[in-house]
């Protein structure tokens, strides 16, 4: 008898059993004529990815949905088929599957974006969707050797880079730990060989070590009265390369290749023990570390301690009860597997909570590659654990913000933020947190809400969501019409005219990619923030292309020599553009750079842009005398103590002059400085110097230049 049908007996019963046995049956004769890429039959990938579920006590649907698997996407066998034979509940998980896999992009990087979004989706609507495809992923890593090298390297890396943390995130440390270990058999082989035989070595070296280790804390236990197990567990590969790689070590200068695991009846014990083992050995400082009372994002829970034995060796050891123990090798699975036993602490909707808070961010996020991002951070970040000033943990990714704390406890409380304390002194809003810190937010009912900076500052998603929700729903007008300004200007810059380039034709095309359903929803969700002025422009510049393809640039910017602009090398009836990106004005030296498309573009010398230029496709170029009336615009980046001082003295010094500011963008730099940026209009080079001696004279500005860019 093959082994999934060896558990399917063993495991399950009564109608349950039945209907396993009946899915065996159907996919069986599906995949009757089908083989792998080995030439082996292919249905030895469903049954191996059942019988991974079985092990993880997952529940029958879960069970034939993996032996279905495949069955609507390489079988001719139809949803209805699978409806009417085994029910909805079992459809649904082999649709979603299936919807995960029929998938084409243009580009690796839209694939992986997309991917990761359809994953999540899935996993909002049924959990056990990505843990079939988890187990799928499993056992295609395993029979990866059959595939050329190529789709091994981006299938291991794949893997890495989503299923695997995924996985992690979901708590099932024993599909994770193998997953790492294959993909770096494929991404790094020479490294994994060389761990293989230097670490089996090793660990025959060490085993008579970890014996002696296992024996006292035995003996800790008997002494004790506590009944327990005590057992020794090698590291995986990946995590000790990662080790190696993270901190430039050497494998001699590894010393945790194994760890000691003890497994306890209650929490108090887990304490007790530890507490005699810190008698018994010297701890090391700051290798111990209380998941209990502050349990991992994935519910992880356990005391682990770093010791000094009498051999002057550190050794890990991990305290945990049976149940930690559970939810540490099975994770989520433990719902299912562990039904009975489940506590409150451990319940399904507790575990899925960051996937319900996933699926709101990507409701606020249109850009599938932004989604990826976002969700990165959350998988990858090391855990940051800060307080309240009740005692309440609350955990953030490394690097977070006072803002990232507010908008932590509720999104009230982020809007109406206008200040922080740490360790009860006022720090700046952009400060990092540290471990331990206690966090006090100091809110104003007549707070006006977030400040757009606070999207470059903060960096949790569920801060970023949140504070883009803010300006969506609070600001829909003015991110309407802010959101059109700014598409206007960047059509500007690249030499349109927004009315020209955006059409019904070319609106019905964009929306289809990114899901607006009027044009004031596109110009919002540019204001917000949603999208960007890029992923717009560029997508409607490519249509109007296809649609125009002898229209370069609109004649509104171009200029003639004869009107009075400039000449390039000496002629003056050629149509020239001014480069965005230096803003050249009358009085600056400049130069023509030949373009293949847009014609002649003007820049400042000295313009950063062009310090790698082909030296053919530069022409010279000079200013002649008719320019002094017309206006031009240039751009400038004020750094001073703070927004406030930059932001006066810019308003003061441009309205002294008579001039028009046409854009204003404001940041923090890593010193706390604050960075503006702006662009006027203004007729000469005079009108340059004077406005910079201007803004440079007014108090708490540290310094004015030019902005190229």
């Amino acid at each position: 008898m093959e082994p999934i049908l060896m558990k399917i007996y063993e495991y399950y019963s009564g109608e349950g059993r039945d209907m396993l046995l009946r899915a065996y049956d159907f996919a069986k004769a599906a995949h009757e004529n089908q083989k792998r890429a080995s030439g082996e039959p292919y249905f030895i990938h469903p049954c191996a990815v059942a019988e991974i579920l079985v092990d993880l006590g997952l529940d029958t649907a879960t069970i034939a949905g993996a032996l279905l698997h495949d069955v609507i996407e390489d079988t001719p066998h139809t949803e209805e088929e699978i409806r009417r034979e085994f029910g909805e509940e079992v459809l649904s998980l082999v649709s979603g599957v299936t919807k995960l896999d029929k998938i084409v992009f243009k580009s690796r990087e839209e694939e992986e974006a997309e991917n990761f979004r359809k994953i999540f989706v899935a996993m909002a609507k049924d959990i056990r969707v990505i843990i079939i495809k988890l187990a799928d992923r499993l056992h295609n890593m395993r029979s990866l050797n059959y595939l050329s090298a190529e789709r091994q390297q981006k299938m291991a890396q794949e893997t890495l880079d989503i299923y695997a943390p995924l996985a992690g995130r979901l708590g099932i440390s024993q599909i994770k730990c193998e997953l790492e270990d294959l993909c770096l058999k494929y991404l790094d082989p020479e490294a994994f060989e060389f761990l293989v035989a230097n670490i089996h070595q090793k660990l025959e070296q060490r085993m008579q070590f970890v014996d002696f280790v296992v024996e006292e804390i035995n003996a800790i236990l008997t002494e004790s009265k506590i009944h327990g197990e005590v057992f020794g567990r090698p590291k995986h590969f990946y995590s000790i390369y990662k080790k190696m790689k993270t901190k430039n070590r050497t494998l001699d200068q590894i010393y945790d290749l194994t760890a000691v695991r003890v497994i306890v009846g209650t929490v108090n014990e887990c304490y007790e023990v530890l507490g005699k083992i810190h008698m018994k050995w010297t701890p090391m400082p700051g290798r111990i570390k209380d998941y209990i009372a502050m349990p991992k994002p994935n519910l992880y829970q356990s005391l682990h301690t770093t010791v000094v034995t009498n051999f002057g060796q550190p050794f890990e050891i991990q305290i945990r009860t049976e149940e930690m123990h559970r939810t540490a090798e099975y994770g989520i699975a433990a719902h299912w597997k562990y039904k009975e036993q489940r506590s409150e602490e451990t319940s399904l909707d507790k575990r899925i909570a960051w996937i319900r808070e996933a699926m709101e961010w990507q409701g606020e996020l249109k850009d599938s590659k932004e989604f990826l991002d976002t969700m990165k951070s959350e998988l990858y970040s090391d855990e940051l654990l800060v307080f309240t000033p009740q005692g309440k943990v609350i955990s953030l990714p490394e690097g977070a913000t006072p803002i990232d704390f507010a908008y932590a406890i509720h999104s009230e409380v982020g809007n109406k933020c206008t200040g922080a304390k740490v360790g009860g002194k006022i720090v700046p809003l952009s400060s990092k947190l540290e471990i331990g810190d206690v966090v006090e937010i100091i809110t104003s009912p007549s707070a006006k809400g977030p400040s757009r900076d606070w999207l470059k500052i903060v960096k949790s998603s569920s801060a970023r969501a949140k504070i883009k929700s803010f300006f969506k729903k609070e600001m829909k007008e003015e991110n309407i019409r802010l959101g059109k300004s700014m598409l206007e200007e960047a059509a500007k810059h690249k030499g349109f005219l927004l009315s020209d380039i955006l059409t019904e034709e070319s609106f019905k095309k964009i929306s289809e990619r990114l899901s607006f359903s009027t044009m004031d929803e596109m110009f919002a969700s540019v204001g917000y923030g949603s999208v960007t002025t890029n992923q717009v422009i560029f997508k409607l510049i490519d249509y109007f292309r296809k649609e125009e393809p002898s229209v370069a640039i609109h004649p509104e910017f171009h200029r003639k020599a004869a009107h009075g602009a400039v000449t390039i090398g000496g002629t003056s009836d050629l149509l020239v553009s001014f480069a965005g990106c230096c803003s050249p004005v009358p009085g600056d030296d400049i130069v023509g750079f030949v373009t293949r498309g847009r014609g002649i573009v003007v820049h400042r010398r000295d313009c950063p842009n062009l310090r790698n230029a082909e030296p053919e496709r530069l022409q010279p170029a000079e200013w002649v005398s008719g320019g002094e009336g017309e206006q031009f615009k240039a751009g400038f980046v004020v750094k001073a103590s703070d927004q406030g001082a930059a932001l006066t003295a810019i308003s003061a010094s441009v309205s002294d002059l008579k001039l028009k500011i046409t854009s204003v963008n404001g940041r923090y730099d890593k010193n706390d400085s604050a960075i503006v940026d702006f662009t006027v209009t203004l007729t000469n080079l005079k009108d340059v110097e004077v406005l910079m001696k201007k803004i440079g004279a007014q108090p708490n500005i540290e310094d004015v230049r030019r902005l190229s860019n």
